[in-house]
């Protein structure tokens, strides 16, 4: 359970924890924007940040974060204590003997520090989905996400009971060659399917409130209403990701955050691309109706000077409840977004500032 529920740093009223979407901006290349990511997850282990996750995104020429599990390894051999893990994987586009290996080998690079966060969405459009599926039945990956998720738990638990097709199978690393801790299991969501089933079967849950903000608060208390403790949990915990970005100046923080709601303006509209340079934005034509979605977009990112976001992030977890919240910040470079988090650690009094 310690490895589930983080503990508040400074003046934070709860942990906070960084989601990385590993995002290219215009003009710069993907060895950019992971070398920005390894930055980061330094910066939030110095600076008291709880966990660190990559997220799965496939067909997107802004994110390079399509195989999260290739990342995290990287940013094992670059941390020493923080968390690390997927925020998440999208179960259904693998084999569960796939995820359990892949997590079981991370585990094992960094013992103790590892979280497994599930998806039963694809991260992509459909065609992409279907590629890496090998199949064009989408829904039945969701529908079956209960029984693959069922199937994942033994592989890693490594007790398939016997008489059942895989109970000779093992994913290795695992406790086939051992006692060993194993990753602790989270499911993500942005609707109620995944809230009831974390309740239901004990689970952490993180809800996806930075692209799905309606839906917060219905998710979290169906979830609350329907959690049953288990071996993992005594009692609910609930995580939300949040889009935040702390500048010294709020206009430069409505400058960076406009270059976020473009490139979520394009990628709703079928056009993906380079997260924009500020510039790019600003000079941006809007029409009506693209101005009225950039609006309403940014009305969920917390943004402005690190007071302005402390207050926001205050009164986000007051009206939710959350008990931890996962920040992220989809800017066009990673100097906005390493100074929006030493920022927002500054403002809460966590530790390890420079000088």
């Amino acid at each position: 359970m310690d490895a589930i529920r983080g503990t508040a740093g400074g003046t934070a009223p709860v942990p906070l924890s960084v989601l990385d979407l590993v995002t290219v901006g215009s003009g710069r290349t993907a060895t950019q924007a992971l070398r920005t990511s390894v930055e980061i997850a330094k910066l939030a282990e110095r600076r008291g940040y709880h966990r660190h996750w990559v997220a799965e995104h496939h067909s997107m020429p802004g994110v390079a974060s399509s195989s999260p599990a290739v990342i995290l390894a990287h940013l094992a051999a670059h941390t020493e204590r923080i968390r690390l893990g997927s925020g998440g994987v999208m179960l259904p586009n693998h084999a569960p003997l796939v995820i359990a290996e892949q997590f079981g080998t991370l585990e094992a690079l960094a013992p103790g520090r590892v979280d497994l966060g599930l998806g039963r969405a694809p991260g992509t459009d459909g065609a992409t989905a279907a590629a890496l599926r090998r199949t064009d039945r989408l829904h039945e990956g969701a529908e079956d996400f209960p029984q693959q998720l069922a199937e994942l738990t033994r592989f890693l638990d490594d007790d398939f009971p016997d008489g059942h097709p895989y109970s000779r199978i093992h994913a290795v690393p695992g406790p086939v060659q051992g006692p060993s801790a194993r990753p602790p299991v989270w499911l993500l969501g942005s609707s109620g399917f995944s809230a009831r089933l974390a309740g239901t079967l004990g689970l952490p849950f993180a809800f996806a409130h930075h692209f799905s903000a309606a839906n917060t608060v219905p998710a979290l208390d169906l979830y609350r209403d329907s959690f049953r403790p288990s071996e993992v949990l005594d009692a609910p915990y609930a995580l939300i990701g949040v889009s935040a970005l702390a500048a010294d100046e709020d206009r430069e923080a409505r400058r960076q955050v406009l270059t976020g709601a473009l490139s979520m303006l394009r990628l709703r509209t079928g056009r993906p691309g380079l997260i924009p340079t500020p510039e790019e934005a600003e000079a941006y034509a809007f029409s009506a109706l693209e101005r009225e979605f950039v609006d309403s977009w940014l009305g969920n990112v917390v943004h402005g000077t690190a007071e302005e976001v402390r207050a926001g992030l205050d009164d986000l977890q007051k009206r939710t409840g959350a008990d931890e919240l996962m920040l992220t910040s989809n800017a066009h470079g990673s100097e906005a977004r390493v100074r929006s988090y030493e920022l927002i650690a500054d403002v809460y009094g966590l530790p390890g500032a420079a000088g």
